[in-house]
């Protein structure tokens, strides 16, 4: 490789002469390339689809082959994709790295300083698995939020049921478990009778059908059956979006499932029994098993 001088950084020697960087924003990303290549250097495009295409072809007619990035709230990733998909080394810095190298000119943009700093090797892209890592990970995070936006409405229910003095959860370990949904979906549809509410009792519930009816002896105002109404039907939306992301979370493991060996062993059973709260409606650990 070639030994490049510069005025302010005479010791350096510059390992990515085409190198390229973009300050990413909201509305507008700021891309740099090296001066020599191109009469005006920085560059201002858009954020919409076509603008991300024609800052890639830019990059090409330049010779760029690698592309430096702050990895700026979400707005880097459909950067990211484009440029990748377009055949360029693209990597992630952090933005208070490159800020707090020394030697910066005043006069030199964000865009420009992070482009010289890739060109002399000194930025440390953070980690970005591969693409279908990434697609897998993005429907876990997405099933994460369902989840938690589910469990809100979980929490919406129980404060209905208390409201109207229905001690359900005093008698249930779980209320969304299966005698719990039984009786709530009982109540939603117009049942009031405590006995006729206790029999929907699940054989392995540990409180007696006696028990159970004392505690759902309550005051069904039409408000607070409205609100179980509504938080009943929302977590049912929720769990169905589960149940779709599920789906897809078995297709992007299907995707990646490259078997270490021809000869695996048996997959070992497993130590825990029994089905974990929230967990996916498929088999990971077959599904994942010789990855």
């Amino acid at each position: 490789m070639t030994k490049r001088k510069t005025g302010g950084h005479p010791d350096l020697k510059m390992v990515n002469p085409n190198a390229a960087a973009i300050d990413i924003g909201s509305t507008m990303h700021m891309a740099a390339v090296n001066p020599d290549a191109d009469t005006m250097p920085v560059r201002a495009f858009g954020t919409f689809t076509q603008d991300l295409h024609d800052l890639a072809d830019w990059f090409q007619s330049c010779g760029v082959t690698s592309v430096a990035m702050e990895s700026t709230a979400v707005y880097w990733i459909p950067v990211f994709e484009i440029l990748e998909a377009h055949g360029f080394e693209v990597i992630l810095v952090n933005a208070r790295y490159a800020k707090n190298v020394p030697g910066r000119k005043t006069d030199v943009s964000d865009a420009g300083w992070l482009r010289q700093l890739h060109s002399y090797g000194l930025l440390r892209g953070s980690f970005r698995p591969e693409a279908e890592v990434a697609t897998l990970r993005a429907y876990v995070r997405q099933r994460e939020r369902l989840t938690e936006y589910a469990t809100a409405h979980i929490q919406h229910m129980q404060k209905a049921l208390m409201e109207m003095n229905l001690q359900l959860h005093h008698v249930v370990s779980d209320i969304t478990g299966a005698t719990g949904m039984r009786i709530i979906r009982a109540i939603v549809g117009g049942e009031r009778d405590p006995e006729a509410l206790a029999a929907f009792r699940d054989v392995r519930c540990k409180f007696s059908i006696d028990t159970i009816k004392a505690a759902l002896v309550g005051n069904d105002r039409e408000e607070h059956v409205f609100a179980l109404t509504q938080s009943l039907e929302v977590y049912d939306f929720y769990k169905a979006q589960i149940k779709a992301c599920d789906h897809k979370l078995e297709v992007a493991v299907g995707a990646l499932t490259v078997r270490a060996s021809d000869n695996l062993a048996p997959l070992p059973k497993a130590r825990i029994k029994g089905r974990q709260h929230n967990a996916p409606s498929f088999d990971v650990r077959s599904a994942l098993y010789g990855v």
